[in-house]
């Protein structure tokens, strides 16, 4: 993924998450603290405003710039997260001008990674990992198939929903949303639910004709 189309995919991100705005507040209303799609919308508006700083630089510096502004402007128990998983690709990514798919799914994995140990959680506990770590798994292994883009992409955002969806079920052990107990059984985690509209938008994005990724 090259600068410019990293540039489009805070743009299209923003839109897919503003265009879902109604649904992860309500998931948030019913088991966090309310302000999970605010520090969402404003960690999106930074990002796109960095856009003019980002052009001139590789993906990995562009992502780690990301990474701490966001780290400065974005509230609650996301922002840091957040910060970490662009920090973390970035310094996976280097000076690499136009990252492969193999170092970009290493990238992204050791991004999720970062979230994992900042957030001292993993799959099952009803976060935004529940989504992640399963999609990066996933990318890894069909990137080592060779598998072409549009199965690719297909496959990610099916497991990205499929995972989201699966929160529904589980006991929160972490988070805001722990506290509930039992009680949030039944609701689905909303930052599950933005990083599968997230990963969505990227998908819909690479996979355009124009889009390059190597």
């Amino acid at each position: 993924m090259n600068t410019p189309l990293l540039i489009q995919a805070l743009a299209q991100v923003q839109q897919a998450i503003l265009a879902n705005e109604s649904q992860i507040e309500s998931l948030d209303r019913a088991i966090g603290d309310g302000d999970h799609f605010i520090n969402v919308r404003r960690g999106c508006e930074v990002a796109v405003a960095l856009s003019p700083d980002l052009q001139a630089l590789p993906p990995g510096p562009a992502l780690h710039k990301l990474g701490m502004k966001l780290l400065s402007t974005i509230g609650g128990a996301s922002g840091p997260l957040i910060a970490s998983f662009f920090m973390a690709m970035g310094k996976t990514l280097g000076d690499t001008v136009q990252p492969d798919r193999a170092l970009f799914a290493a990238a992204f994995a050791d991004g999720v990674e970062a979230i994992k140990s900042r957030g001292k959680a993993d799959v099952g506990e009803k976060t935004m990992l529940d989504v992640l770590i399963p999609v990066s798994r996933l990318l890894t292994r069909l990137v080592a198939e060779g598998t072409a883009l549009p199965s690719l992409c297909d496959q990610l955002t099916a497991e990205a929903t499929r995972n989201m969806l699966a929160t529904r079920d589980m006991v929160a052990t972490k988070g805001r949303a722990h506290f509930l107990g039992e009680r949030a059984v039944g609701h689905i985690d909303p930052g599950c639910k933005t990083c599968e509209v997230a990963i969505g938008a990227v998908c819909a994005l690479v996979c355009q004709p124009q889009a390059t990724l190597v």
